[in-house]
């Protein structure tokens, strides 16, 4: 064990001073103007995918939390309200924004076609 540390403390470095080989030009070995307008194009789309992957998660945790407050809603209206003939219905009630404007917004509303529209 005691030789291979005396073998690698005797071994010659490396040349300290980076050097290039006979006929080749700085200008020859760096990534140049295609390099960078690359490397460019995929931080841009990179930014960009990580923008609509967070508006996507977005959209979707905005979904669910819309439709656990309109089931606590339904849950707590079967239990404690009666049923009328006609309210909550698409053509009059509340399911559809209702014509006083009281009930829940239309998700045309906010932009968005409902579930099934893609």
């Amino acid at each position: 064990m005691h030789s291979l540390f005396i073998a690698l403390a005797t071994a010659p470095a490396p040349s300290p001073t980076p050097s290039l080989r006979p006929g080749l030009d700085q200008d020859q070995v760096s990534p140049g103007l295609l390099g960078f307008v690359l490397t460019a194009f995929i931080v841009i789309l990179s930014a960009l995918l990580i923008v609509d992957m967070v508006r996507r998660i977005r959209r979707v945790r905005y979904r669910a939390q819309v439709e656990e407050e309109r089931a606590a809603a339904e849950g707590g209206a079967d239990k404690g309200a009666d049923v009328t003939p006609g309210a909550g219905t698409l053509d009059g009630g509340t399911l559809n924004g209702g014509r006083d404007g009281s009930g829940p917004a239309r998700p045309e509303a906010n932009g968005d076609a409902g579930p099934g529209s893609r």
